[in-house]
């Protein structure tokens, strides 16, 4: 799985939450006459960024970033943080998280730390934007079903920062990524888009949805606040229980699942080696990471069967056969087969679950920047200075065809 939340430490001297950062705004001119593109998945432990140049199909810059601000403490010496920087961002954070006070902008798909959140877009930026000088437009993935309230606190946080964005469904971008164009219309080809259920599992939400050739509603779709995050954490708790005193951290933990998680019956023996107080050690963890991650299967399985149920009795049969899981979590070994051997138990007609494959981090990003090229000029919501969101047509589009058409 690819998850790398980390916890967000209290220090007793500190103010929970850090002081906004000394990081300048973006370089804003009179006129910009340049358009860059962005598609963008605001993972609660990952973020991919996808941006290219309006009317071109190019991909100009493509990163996956632990979605991560790190805060260098006080008092460090000099030299030891490159450039004497004061924020670090993804994996120099991680790298330094010795010496800066790491925090996560989001908590279960949702932004927790809104300074937090507009200093990693900020960088966000000028990664899409190394000029500072060309409009942003963002295609932002948010969580299946997310509240207006979580929209309006993405849209208070990207003020100043992008120029207009749009936000769509994270399932159904997935959806878009996996779709391969240039394969529409071949006979033997099964147009993603057209009939399917998207099963995105992330760190903090799985959020799952009806992909039926029009913009999913709020029936299409149902988002679980248990993911990758809450694995960690049942394993953090059971590795308490089992090895008191072990010593490892929640990072080591994830590190640990991510290399062995399974679904299914017991694999044990499985034996992890790992350093408590610099001594080499050697646990055996195959019933916790399997329970933990057993635990994923019983919260997702009841959301599959319910988006099932609502699917028209002329399109099931059809939609069965198109089961996809991505995401960090579809890397959890055996997911696809257990899902798909319960949904044959339970009688359902040839069930196909199949897994996004070796592209499963980018998916989201993918169909975001295909529906930013796609996006009409009334769709677009633009966010202003003076922190005020235009009161334009803000609806996304509402054809898949029109979205991918870009």
């Amino acid at each position: 799985m690819t998850t790398a939340t980390l916890d967000k430490p209290t220090l007793s001297a500190q103010p929970a939450s850090p002081p906004p950062s000394d990081i300048s705004a973006p370089r804003q001119p009179a006129a910009k006459t340049k358009i860059v593109l962005v598609g963008f998945d605001f993972g609660t432990n990952k973020s991919c960024l996808l941006a290219g140049s309006a009317g071109s199909t190019d991909i100009a810059v493509s990163k996956v970033i632990p979605t991560v601000v790190g805060y260098v403490k006080d008092g460090i010496v000099d030299g030891i943080i490159a450039g004497n920087a004061r924020v670090l961002f993804g994996e120099d954070a991680l790298r330094a998280r010795l010496h800066v006070k790491m925090v996560a902008p989001l908590r279960e798909g949702i932004i927790a730390d809104p300074d937090v959140a507009r200093d990693f877009l900020k960088q966000v930026r000028a990664l899409a934007d190394p000029s500072g000088t060309a409009e942003i437009r963002a295609v932002i993935g948010m969580p299946a079903n997310a509240g207006e309230t979580a929209r309006d606190d993405v849209r208070r946080c990207a003020q100043g920062i992008f120029d207009r964005v749009l936000m769509i469904p994270e399932p159904f971008l997935a959806a878009l990524g996996y779709r391969e164009d240039s394969r529409v219309g071949q006979p033997n080809y099964v147009d993603p888009v057209t009939n399917s259920l998207f099963i995105d599992i992330g760190g903090g939400t799985s959020d799952l949805c009806l992909v039926q050739g029009v913009f999913p509603s709020r029936d299409d779709q149902v988002s679980i606040p248990f993911a990758g995050d809450a694995i960690d954490q049942l394993m953090q708790e059971e590795l308490d229980r089992t090895y008191p005193n072990n010593g490892l951290t929640r990072l080591r933990v994830r590190e640990i699942k991510e290399t062995h998680a399974y679904v299914g019956p017991s694999r044990k023996p499985l034996d992890v080696k790992v350093i408590l107080s610099g001594k080499a050690h050697q646990l055996e963890l195959g019933d916790v990471i399997g329970r933990a991650c057993n635990t994923l299967v019983d919260k997702i399985y009841p959301a599959l069967t319910t988006l099932i149920a609502r699917a028209s009795s002329d399109s099931v049969v059809t939609l069965l056969q198109n089961i996809v899981v991505t995401g960090g979590g579809s890397q959890i070994r055996g997911l696809d087969t257990v899902l798909q051997q319960r949904l044959i138990a339970d009688g359902y007609e040839a069930p196909k679950v199949k897994l996004a494959g070796h592209d499963f981090q980018r998916y989201v990003a993918i169909g975001a920047l295909k529906a930013s090229r796609a996006a009409r000029e009334n769709q677009w919501q633009v966010l202003l200075d003076c922190r005020k969101v235009s009161a334009g047509p803000p609806g996304p589009p509402s054809s898949p065809a029109q979205l991918a058409a870009g």
